[in-house]
């Protein structure tokens, strides 16, 4: 079986390394492979968000995903480091409104078996010294948290071992089993998994009414350093209504995310950007400001029509679909890969993708 995956971001890597795990041919497709959303993604894995409360598919999906990260990044280990851990993460109140979210969000772990630990304003202190004073705080010991640019890295790594080809190119249109290439070269398929995020829908050649359109919503996230490292564990400060991420890494650097803009393709990063983060970093770390400022990275989230994740066939046959993951892509990427890897080389997916197929949003059957 000949694949070709459109797209080098975590969720085509992911998907062209487990096709290649079962015995397929696969060509990766993408001008700049592993630069785009995830390259600038913080890669926290928390046990559970705001964008699944209330969402059982969603749900049921998240948790398939977060039983495979230990696994997948386990073997992936085979070819290069991963970036994956697996040390907690911290959701610390620091307003009255978050502690009642703690409430909820201990009460909803629970009821799946998700271990957690309540934590006192002290105790809070003693794994996060560097915080300000919060009012309490709930401990996931058993998730943590990737780096994503380490994890694509290793991917490529491993898809070149397994044979896989990468081409970098731009793809432009897909048609009669070809994709066309932005140089005019010509690559066949006996089937092609669509992943290029919010670009997806711009390749040419198929019908409109077969690939949703995936709008761009971008995301500026910040990078901080120090020496030695300033937090220990994963972590989201809980505040006025909304939450910021803070995710350390064992060099010493410390991602800030992230903004929330509908802006269109615009991938400019701005001073507004960096100067929002930074003051939302300080209400909750007072020293922040003395860590040496790195990077700002603006990425673009692909968001489906229903911003759910669109994985399987689409009306066209041989032509899959593996996008709109949203805010969700890293976490996805296991569950996502493995589902595609099934449908790629004819073994039934894993129930839980079941109704996130392209073919709900009434692409004709």
């Amino acid at each position: 079986m000949n694949t070709v995956v459109i797209g080098g971001g975590i969720i085509g890597l992911a998907t062209a390394w487990r096709t290649l795990r079962h015995g397929a041919t696969v060509t990766v497709i993408d001008p700049a492979p592993a630069t785009k959303a995830s390259h600038a993604s913080a890669g926290m894995l928390p046990p559970s968000s705001e964008q699944i409360d209330g969402e059982n598919d969603l749900l049921r999906l998240c948790l398939a995903s977060r039983d495979l990260w230990p696994s997948y990044a386990a073997e992936l280990e085979e070819f290069a480091p991963s970036g994956f851990r697996r040390d907690g993460v911290l959701d610390a109140a620091f307003d009255d409104d978050a502690l009642r979210v703690l409430d909820f969000q201990e009460s909803f772990r629970e009821s799946l078996g998700i271990r957690s630990e309540r934590l006192t304003p002290e105790e809070c202190g003693t794994v996060q010294p560097a915080f300000a004073p919060a009012l309490g705080g709930l401990l996931a010991p058993d998730d943590g948290a990737v780096d994503p640019r380490t994890f694509n890295a290793a991917l490529l790594t491993a898809i070149e071992a397994l044979g896989g080809t990468v081409i970098r190119r731009r793809a432009i249109r897909v048609a009669n089993h070809t994709v066309t290439l932005d140089n005019g070269d010509a690559v066949t398929f006996d089937r092609v998994v669509l992943a290029a995020g919010c670009w997806t829908h711009h390749i040419g050649g198929l019908p409109e009414e077969a690939i949703p359109v995936i709008r761009p919503v971008k995301g500026q996230i910040l990078r901080l350093h120090s020496d030695p490292p300033l937090l220990g564990v994963t972590s989201r400060a809980l505040s006025k209504g909304g939450s910021l991420y803070l995710v350390p890494r064992l060099d010493g650097e410390l991602v800030v995310g992230a903004t929330y803009e509908e802006r269109g393709y615009d991938e400019t990063v701005t001073a507004d950007g960096a100067r929002g983060l930074l003051a939302r970093a300080a209400e909750v770390i007072p020293g922040v400001g003395a860590l040496r400022f790195a990077e700002i990275t603006a990425g673009l989230r692909p968001a489906s029509p229903d911003e759910l994740p669109l994985i399987g066939p689409t009306s066209v046959p041989d032509v899959y679909l593996a996008a709109g993951h949203f805010r969700m892509g890293v976490q996805l990427a296991p569950i996502t890969a493995e589902v595609m890897s099934a449908y790629l080389t004819g073994t039934a997916p894993h129930a839980s993708a079941l109704p996130f197929t392209p073919l709900r949003l009434g692409g004709a059957a």
